[in-house]
């Protein structure tokens, strides 16, 4: 087999991110430097973020039947990729103080990304398995890395548990579908299913553990129980890594299995989607109610958040990747300002993270800067005009209204009204004066960190979407079109 210049210009942001992981590999094996495998690792990840624009120049290009490269994988690559350089710049300062090995904390998140950029890539079930698995497998050494913590132990083995079941499930479900269609191709397996008409109880059952896999990985009802004891016992930029990239690179792979096999969106799979969505809105907003950890709170937040995304995939049509894509940028900013946050005032301590909502009484009295981040993250998070947020749900309740799924527009409306209250709940901890707690600060010079302008970046592009959202639906209409014409 011969693979053309087109596609290895194609396979460039694949290329790179693992010729990045084994380049941190030998550093670490020759000589321990933390600051060295941080740089290696940021020029890598920018290196494959640049290289994504020339594999979008290069149109779509199939790269054996594994891995399909066009602007539908370009768009969720580049959005990966962002999101882990991101998180690798908050890890450096997370991990700065840590009085044991750090290096690698990069390798596992080069290797990680790799996983989701095959698996953002893939059409064919074993892709889409291997690159599950290699987003997965190292994301569970990320969880437990300060295993000296109890509760980062008990969070990295609980979810490594709840991981290989879920892929136990996804294995049968392949199993299923390859008993039933002969193949493996997402294509293919679509063209059988629209072939057969009535879809056999193989394919429905093996269409039903994929779907509930993912449901498991994109942290939907009822899957979702895992999500907010991992995000509370993972160090602060792991679980901001966990809450983004992971769930771009499965939604990404998501809307490619219902684009390839369109039998799996029929009126059946729709109105499960149209459930779980409805429970993932209402379940998460009301158990973030009453929580008073920071990163549990924002855990039941993305149960909500993935929630209301659900509502474009109920809805189908040309604007759902449109739709998707606006919000998933919009989702990615906000979280990781929130967990941003949360990171750099946690860095300077050894124990554990300030995670809950006390540490965070009068923080604007010591560090209003980060106060402003975080207060931004909250409104949009909320959906408030004039930030990220309120564009992704203003065009869900747009496609939900013109869908006619008023049940639903209802849910995103009324938990959207629940999620004002616990939100604002944050932003007012933020001014309230602490007497007699102890106080969680950041370290004194943060804002000269790149850990500290990152969050400030994030503010920033939270506003800047709001207010001038333009450019990111241009190129989310741009896949869209390329897409609806393949």
């Amino acid at each position: 087999m011969t693979i053309s210049v087109a596609q290895l210009i194609a396979l460039l942001p694949i290329l790179i991110t693992g010729a990045t992981a084994v380049l941190v590999m030998l550093s670490i094996a020759i000589k321990r430097q933390h600051d060295v495998n941080a740089t290696i690792t940021v020029i890598g990840l920018n290196a494959a973020l640049v290289s994504v624009y020339f594999a979008w120049q290069g149109g779509p290009q199939q790269v054996t039947p594994l891995l399909m490269i066009d602007a539908h994988a370009c768009l969720y690559m580049a959005i990966a990729l962002f999101a882990t350089l991101a998180c690798a710049t908050l890890m450096h300062a997370y991990i700065e103080g840590y009085d044991d090995n750090k290096e690698e904390m990069y390798l596992l998140l080069t290797l990680s990304v790799l996983g989701a950029l095959v698996l953002i890539s893939a059409r064919h079930l074993t892709a889409l398995f291997i690159g599950l698995e290699l987003l997965s497998v190292p994301v569970y050494g990320l969880v437990a890395y300060t295993f000296r913590n109890k509760k980062t132990l008990e969070a990295g083995i609980k979810y490594m548990i709840l991981s290989a079941a879920a892929t136990a499930f996804m294995l049968f479900g392949m199993a299923l579908l390859y008993a039933d269609s002969g193949s493996l191709l997402l294509a293919d397996i679509g063209g059988d299913l629209a072939k057969a008409g009535m879809l056999s109880p193989y394919a429905y059952a093996g269409i039903a553990l994929i779907l509930a896999a993912l449901s498991f990985k994109l942290s939907l009802a009822p899957f979702h129980l895992w999500t907010p004891d991992v995000y509370q016992g993972a160090p602060a930029p792991v679980a901001a890594y966990l809450a983004t990239v992971s769930k771009v690179a499965v939604f990404a792979v998501l809307l490619r299995l219902l684009i390839e096999a369109p039998a799996a969106h029929s009126s059946v799979w729709s109105m499960i989607f149209a459930v779980i969505a409805f429970a993932s809105m209402i379940i998460g907003n009301l158990l973030a109610l009453n929580q008073s950890n920071i990163k549990r709170l924002l855990g039941y937040s993305s149960v909500a958040q993935l929630g209301y995304l659900m509502v474009v995939v109920v809805a189908g049509g040309q604007l759902a990747l449109e739709a998707s894509a606006v919000y998933l940028m919009a989702y990615v900013v906000t979280t990781i300002g929130a967990f941003g946050v949360v990171t750099l005032t946690s860095s300077p301590y050894k124990q554990q993270d300030a995670d809950e909502l006390y540490d965070y009484r009068g923080l604007f009295w010591r560090h209003p800067y980060l106060t402003a981040v975080l207060t931004v993250m909250m409104l949009s998070l909320a959906g408030i005009p004039l930030t990220a947020g309120f564009i992704g749900k203003f065009y869900v309740a747009a496609l939900g209204v013109d869908a006619g799924l008023w049940w639903l527009v209802g849910a995103l409306v009324v938990g959207s009204a629940i999620g004002l209250y616990y939100y604002l709940r944050v932003i007012i901890t933020l001014f309230m004066p602490a007497p007699g707690s102890r106080r969680m600060v950041a370290a004194n010079n943060w804002g000269f960190r790149v850990g500290g302008l990152m969050v400030l970046l994030m503010a920033g592009l939270v506003f800047l979407i709001g207010i001038y959202p333009e450019p990111i639906i241009e190129i989310a209409a741009q896949t869209q079109v390329a897409m609806v014409a393949r």
